[in-house]
Order: structure tokens, then sequence, then C-alpha cells
């Protein structure tokens, strides 16, 4: 197949395209590099970074003509990007997150029906599902939990928008579409930008940093959790789903446990760092949504996919990365 991965130079997109490249299919990969690096995805064997690698803005329409061309004879377009960082980040920028992040959804859509695209795959986000919701880590989410809908920032708008333009655009013009709605993503490969970077990134970067005699400052009480999720388990998501029709246009990808900060923090001194590291959490700092996990019996159901990387064994492949990133 001829396959387009939207912000394949991020995290997932670099990971799963590392999983196809040996598939046969000529993978296509999109993105601004706002979070992607070419580093991530220059040296892979098996696909040719310089015939197939597109830096263009997904955002901006000017770019149509250029993507019609770029995109003609796609079968399937696997939709990774968008602006989407760590909680400092979103809220501080929710206006200008909710504006790209349906600008990109819509660009893209509108190309896929101008084109002969036979699927899309997209990105969904567990921060979509109601806050009221997401209130302990012992809050277990369905699918059908979606709505009504409430989530608790424009970056779960945005995302849940998309999900419901995919359907009516699906509908309309008769292409097989699926959201994997995602929890927290983490692993090689992620952004360590302090400005940008999600909880666990943040937290290993700070604790790499860290002088002798120094406070590990964390944010939030650390009473709150998530359902951490490898990398490795989500590009396995999105390939059983590219080798398969006839999905349910919803489907929850992540762990059916939640680990609270506080939990994740003492995993990672104790069994990584190894020595006694001062904590103080800040309880004067957001910490978004309390809680949650994911039911994954419709994955399992109709994927076979269930999460394979244990959150201890995925948090020391992650901090040896970062830890040779800035060494």
């Amino acid at each position: 197949m001829k396959i387009c991965i939207t912000g394949g130079a991020g995290m997932i997109g670099s990971t799963l395209l590392r999983k196809l490249s040996n598939d046969n299919h000529e993978i296509i990969v999109i993105d601004n590099l706002w979070r992607g690096k070419v580093e991530n995805i220059n040296s892979i064997e098996g696909w040719n970074f310089s015939k197939n690698f597109y830096n263009l803005d997904l955002a901006d329409q000017r770019n149509e003509e250029m993507l019609l061309d770029i995109l003609k004879e796609t079968q399937v377009i696997i939709h990774l990007a968008d602006i989407v960082a760590g909680i400092g980040y979103v809220f501080n920028n929710q206006y200008e997150i909710f504006k790209i992040n349906n600008t990109i959804n819509t660009n893209i859509f509108s190309i896929a029906t101008k084109l002969n695209i036979k699927k899309i795959l997209y990105a969904g986000t567990a921060c979509s599902f109601p806050k009221n919701l997401q209130l302990s880590l012992t809050s277990i989410l369905k699918e059908s939990q979606l709505f009504p809908a409430e989530p608790e920032s424009a970056y779960g708008w945005s995302k849940l928008i998309g999900t419901l333009e995919l359907q009516y655009m699906a509908e309309k013009h008769n292409i097989n579409v699926t959201t994997l709605m995602l929890h927290n993503v983490y692993g090689p490969f992620c952004d360590i930008d302090p400005m940008r970077s999600q909880v666990i990134p943040s937290i290993i970067r700070k604790l790499i940093e860290l002088k002798p005699n120094e406070t590990l400052d964390v944010w939030g009480s650390g009473n709150q959790g998530r359902a951490f999720l490898h990398v490795d388990d989500v590009a396995n998501a999105f390939k059983l789903a590219l080798e398969k029709d006839n999905l349910p246009q919803i489907i929850q990808i992540g762990p059916d446990n939640c680990t609270s900060i506080k939990n994740l923090v003492t995993v990672l001194i104790n069994d990584i760092i190894n020595k006694p590291i001062n904590v103080h959490f800040d309880s004067t700092k957001p910490e978004g949504d309390l809680g949650r996990c994911a039911d994954y019996s419709i994955a399992y159901e109709s994927l076979g996919w269930s999460p394979q990387v244990n959150l201890k064994d995925g948090l020391i492949g992650t901090y040896n990365w970062i830890k040779n990133k800035i060494n």
C-alpha cells in the first residue's frame, strides 16, 4: 500500500515507521517538525528519507495543491499530526491548540475526500472523555462514555471534534475510518523540551539534571494518576488497525490500571536512579484530571490488542534514551 503518516517524525510516528518500513509499503511522512525531529527518521532501514519526507505545515491551506500531488494514489492516511504538549503548555495555549488542531484535521480530511483514500486511522486521546469521569485512580473509561461531552481542555475538545468530523466525512464519502483513543503515551523519541514535554520525560529530565542535594520538584499533589502507555504498544495498535477492515469507529488504546504520579516517581527513584532524592510535590501547579484508565476490551476483541510493555521496563528504556540525548 501507499501510506501517509502525518506527524510521522514524532515519537509515535517514527516508532510506527520503524515497524512498517520492512513491510513493502510505500510510506510518505509529512511533519512540520514542531515536535518531531529529522534525526528520529532519517536513518530508518528500508525507508527512503530523502524521497518520502515532506516538511509541510498541515494547518496552512496554501499547501493543499502540493499535498494533493504528494498524496495521489495513497490508500491510507495515518493521521497523527496535532499540537500536543505537557499540561502547562496545554492550559496556557488553549485557543491556539484548539484552532490549529481543528484546522489541521479539516485540511487533511478535505484532501482525503478529493483523493481515492480508502482508510483513515486517527490518533484520538483519552483527554476527550468527560472530566467528571476522571476523578480517581480507579476511574475506568469506556468508549460509550464519550457523550455527553465535557473534556477538561481545549486539546481534548479539539481531538473529540476531529473524531466527529472524521465520522461525518466517512458517512458522506464512504471512507473506512477509525479513531484510536490513546492514553498517556511515553517512550523513546519523546519530546524532551522543558517547555512542552509531558509528565514522564519531564520528570526524567529533571532527575538526570538534578544536582547533589537538590530537591526534585513535581507538579501537582502526586495523587493524580494516568494510564501510562508505551509507544511500542501504540505503534502495534496502529499496525493491527492498518491490517484489519470493518473496525469500530472508536477504539480505546490504554492499560486497565492507573499509576499515581507519586508511584511513578517512586519507581523512577528506587528502580532506576537508586539513590535517595528529596521530592517536593507542588500543589500550586496544575495537575489535570485526577485519574483514568482504559477498558480495552473493544481493542482486544477487534484488534487482538493488549498492552505488552510493563511500566518498569518502559521507564528504564525511556530513561536511558533521554540520558543519551541529554549527555
